[in-house]
Parts: C-alpha cells; sequence; structure tokens
C-alpha cells in the first residue's frame, strides 16, 4: 500500500481488516489517532510517562479485541477516545505518590520574558481551574475545548445523554467563573496577547 493508498482508506475499512490480523492496517489505524489519543491521557493524567502508558494499553486493547468491533455502533475515534479515558481512570486510581525530580530551569530564550511569565501563569490557572471541576466535569470540558468535540460526540464518548453533557459543561463553567473570579482581567489581557 502507498502512502496516498493509506489515506483513501476508511477507519471501518482498516478495522475490517485489522479483524483479518492485518498488522500494517493496525499501524495506519493507529499512526492515524495515536496523537490525539495521546494529548487527551496527557490532559487527563498531566504526566506523559503515565499518558503513553494509558495510550499503549488503549491501543493494545483495541488489537487484542479485533475480532469483536462492531461496525456502526460509533467512529473509530469516539470509541478510542472512550477506551483512552478508561485508561487513565483506572490509572489514576491505582496511581503511586509522585517523585519530584531536581531539575534546573531552562533559561526563556523568548523575546518577551515579562509576555511569555504572563501566559505561563494565566495557564497554570485555568489548568489549575479545570483540575478542580469534579472528574465528569473536567472530562467534558477537556473533550469539549481541548479535542474540539460536540456535545453529541462527548456523550458518546462517556456513554451518556446529549442533556447530560450539556448540563455538565454548563455547571463546569459555573464553577470556573466562581473559582476564577478576581482574574477576569488578567486572563482576557494574556489571551488578547498570544
Amino acid at each position: 500500500m502507498t502512502w496516498a493508498t493509506n489515506l483513501q482508506i476508511s477507519d471501518d475499512d482498516l478495522l475490517r481488516r485489522i479483524a483479518a490480523n492485518d498488522e500494517a492496517a493496525f499501524r495506519i489505524l493507529v499512526s492515524r489517532h495515536v496523537d490525539q489519543a495521546f494529548g487527551l491521557a496527557l490532559r487527563i493524567l498531566r504526566n506523559r510517562h503515565d499518558a503513553e502508558d494509558a495510550v499503549q494499553d488503549s491501543l493494545l486493547n483495541v488489537w487484542t479485541h479485533r475480532h469483536r468491533w462492531e461496525f456502526g455502533r460509533a467512529k473509530f475515534s469516539t470509541f478510542l477516545c472512550r477506551v483512552v479515558i478508561n485508561r487513565c481512570i483506572d490509572q489514576r486510581r491505582r496511581r503511586r505518590p509522585e517523585i519530584i525530580d531536581e531539575i534546573a530551569e531552562v533559561p526563556d530564550r523568548r523575546a518577551d520574558p515579562a509576555a511569555a511569565l504572563d501566559r505561563s501563569e494565566t495557564s497554570h490557572l485555568l489548568d489549575s481551574a479545570v483540575s478542580q471541576l469534579p472528574e465528569r466535569q473536567r472530562l467534558a470540558v477537556l473533550l469539549s475545548y481541548h479535542e474540539g468535540l460536540g456535545n453529541d460526540e462527548i456523550a458518546d464518548v462517556m456513554e451518556t445523554t446529549v442533556f447530560a453533557i450539556e448540563s455538565l459543561l454548563k455547571r463546569a463553567r459555573v464553577q470556573l467563573r466562581e473559582v476564577l473570579r478576581g482574574h477576569e482581567h488578567d486572563i482576557r489581557v494574556s489571551l488578547a496577547a498570544e
């Protein structure tokens, strides 16, 4: 198969080939979806090593259960998001205490260190606020704002209704506004500078 041919093969066709033990088709499917899966796992776990483990476990699960894929039930990307989220939740439940290594600060070589610091502080403030949300609200926010999924896709991933997702996102926004109260000006200034 050539690269151009690989781009034309649908995920469903790849899954049919994978069910017939086609490892090349599995590699193509993985290459299409691994970056999104890793990004999602990293935002949930906030640890590169744990995120890599979660994605690897998720993809191994896809290969191991390749004969049981139900066509028409969900898009593969939605299914993979669900599997990654479940693996991340499992990892968080059995997470061992984190060891923080002493690492020297890398000097910032950007033109405007003050603006970069403001953006960094704002990013940390927003990440901290999101991390305080209850788990289901946090997942809905991550899937909506970081992954760009629509409410119907989020409902599929989280195995709930669109109404429940709308409710989760509404409650999350209310709680984020409360947590970030007093920082609105700093956030607007920082985001405007980007």
